[in-house]
């Protein structure tokens, strides 16, 4: 019988994903993102994902991409005990440099043309936002998101 000698206190991980996608440049984007920046999937609700050949680094071999159909059907597949978070412009948001991020996480990004709706965003654990008076490009935005948790990860 062996024991754990250690125990990693960062023992969690995270996936990102879209709702209602407008260009699937941006989800070739964010899937390079999250390889690059320790994700350990991504996904999309709504709109399904071809292969693009701008996918230099591969990353569809390295993490899964996953497909709902439904936004039911994604919160029905949520791993145990891990919290959606929104990543939404709003009043009620809380600004990114306040958050912190929780060890099991999937973050939710809206489609650049509508955003996430008020219902979905109800269904979410938390809400985020980015500084800035004006929405970025949704592949940017989840860089950010993911590049803001390995920084304070390490903190």
């Amino acid at each position: 019988m062996s024991r754990i000698k250690q125990i990693e206190e960062d023992y969690g991980f995270f996936g990102i994903g879209i709702v209602n996608h407008s260009d699937e440049v941006n989800i070739g984007t964010l899937w390079r993102s999250a390889y690059l920046l320790g994700a350990s999937f991504i996904f999309t609700v709504d709109k399904k994902y071809k292969k693009q050949d701008s996918d230099v680094t591969k990353a569809w071999t390295r993490i899964p991409l996953y497909h709902y159909k439904t936004f039911d059907e994604l919160t029905t597949n949520l791993p145990y005990s891990t919290q959606l978070i929104a990543v939404e412009m709003g009043e009620d948001s809380i600004p990114i440099e306040d958050f912190s991020h929780p060890p099991r996480a999937i973050y939710l990004l809206g489609s650049e043309i509508s955003g996430l709706s008020k219902s979905l965003m109800e269904r979410c654990q938390s809400v985020i936002k980015l500084p800035g008076e004006f929405s970025l490009n949704v592949s940017v935005t989840g860089s950010i998101v993911m590049y803001d948790r390995k920084i304070k990860s390490k903190l």
